[in-house]
């Protein structure tokens, strides 16, 4: 187990918000837009984090990519473990509390009325079209929290929390390969040498599909659906590491390419940080990391609170 798991586990929490909030202003956008407008790293008082986009962020605000991740969070933490229904009823609450930003898919779920085991099977049932990142984008603080008792509860925690609002199994197996990748970056080992055998526990009628945009010579390029689909958002953030050799490098790599930015970069946050660490996120961004969590009161989070999450998560399941 690493020494600097804390550390890692930190980098983790708000790589994930960090993404997010710096891919927010690109979303939707075409690829390149991020470095046109930053061609090289800022220096002194400059910040990447410039806000804007179609809903008008602020510099530095998180979308519901981490307001959904800081209610998985909390929910573990108060619960002392994954309880379903609570989960449920916290999103319920966020999602009636009109967040400026909500995936249609987990509108249409959380909206139903129907209880938290069957809402998301049933909207599965009806459309066939569950296989969104929404899920993925708000998994790093399970990730973080189960990593303490291993690769099998690590990975089947993930596709429980992934099945209250999205039915595809496909979607909880993406959050279940991310999850392990995480778990093995927090212990300080390589998590691009895990792939092989986080794939070896997806459904081998679907180990195909996750091996394409997993493998090494897998590019963005290569990608059959848009980085709206869970495939290509977490086969994007493994290729990104793959090419990166700083957190800021990773996100930026993400970033440009254009799509759905905040949630990729969201991802991708979550594994950087917890391969780089804490101290690898820029300081300039993490200073300006700020948010609510709709239906949940007025509180503004900033980076005091996420790492005191981190910190919980970190210490939550042994």
């Amino acid at each position: 187990m690493a020494l600097d798991r804390p550390d890692r586990a930190a980098g983790a929490v708000l790589g994930s918000a960090v993404g997010d909030a710096l891919g927010a202003p690109f979303e939707f956008g075409p690829p390149g837009r991020y470095s046109a407008r930053f061609p090289v790293d800022a220096d002194g008082p400059l910040d990447e984090m410039c806000g804007g986009g179609a809903l008008g962020w602020a510099p530095g605000e998180f979308t519901d990519d981490t307001q959904m991740a800081l209610l998985v969070g909390q929910s573990l933490v108060e619960s002392g473990g994954l309880d379903e229904a609570d989960l449920f009823g916290r999103f319920a609450r966020w999602a009636a509390g009109d967040p400026p930003d909500i995936g249609n898919q987990t509108r249409a779920v959380l909206g139903s009325g129907r209880p938290w085991d069957v809402a998301a099977a049933e909207h599965f049932a009806r459309s066939e079209h569950a296989a969104g990142n929404g899920s993925l984008m708000r998994t790093t603080p399970a990730a973080v929290f189960f990593a303490p008792q291993g690769r099998a509860a690590t990975m089947d925690a993930a596709p429980r929390i992934s099945d209250l609002t999205h039915g595809d199994p496909s979607a909880g197996e993406g959050c279940a390969v991310f999850h392990e990748l995480v778990r093995v970056a927090l212990d300080g080992g390589d998590p691009l040498g895990a792939v092989d055998g986080a794939l070896d526990e997806v459904a081998p009628e679907h180990r195909d599909r996750w091996a394409t945009v997993l493998t090494a010579d897998w590019t963005p390029a290569d990608a059959t659906e848009t980085n709206g689909a869970v495939w290509p958002t977490l086969g994007q953030a493994v290729w990104a590491l793959r090419g990166a050799s700083s957190f800021s490098e990773m996100l930026r790599r993400v970033i440009d390419l254009g799509g759905d930015t905040d949630t990729v970069a969201a991802v991708a946050g979550g594994m950087a940080g917890a391969v780089f660490r804490m101290d690898g996120i820029p300081a300039r961004w993490v200073a300006v990391l700020h948010g609510r969590v709709p239906g949940f009161g007025d509180h503004r989070w900033d980076v005091g609170d996420l790492t005191g999450l981190a910190a919980e998560l970190a210490g939550g399941a042994h």
